[in-house]
């Protein structure tokens, strides 16, 4: 059996900071970061269309999650207190693995800085 692996990704701009980071650390000030998460889900082709998942409905649900964090304080959400790339990761992962069982991976990247972070499921 083939199995496949699409993904949708939506961008996001949001501030945060980590208030128990090393003294004089610039992180522990608020600032900002341009986002970009992707959302990869694993399966075998099904149903009239052969598809692994319907690629509009994970887009809706995947901006409708990053719209929760757009031009916000993460600290301000529940589990993002410590707003790491990898709770970002966690975050989006248990907003979009209840309607999306093959989720299997998680990007979350800081293009402007050149960072990534991947949660594999």
């Amino acid at each position: 059996m083939t199995t496949f692996e699409v993904t949708k990704a939506a961008t996001f701009d949001a501030a945060h900071h980590f208030p128990l980071g090393p003294e004089g650390s610039p992180h522990r000030r608020v600032h900002g970061h341009s986002f970009q998460v992707e959302a990869s889900v694993c399966g075998q082709r099904s149903g009239d269309m052969g598809f692994v998942v319907d690629l509009t409905h994970l887009e809706a649900r995947l901006k409708a999650a990053a719209a929760e964090l757009d031009h916000s304080l993460l600290n301000e959400h529940a589990g993002l207190e410590k707003p790491s790339l990898e709770a970002l990761c966690l975050w989006f992962a248990g907003k979009l693995q209840p309607e999306f069982p093959g989720l299997s991976r998680v990007t979350l990247i800081r293009p402007t800085i050149g960072e990534r972070c991947v949660l594999e499921l």
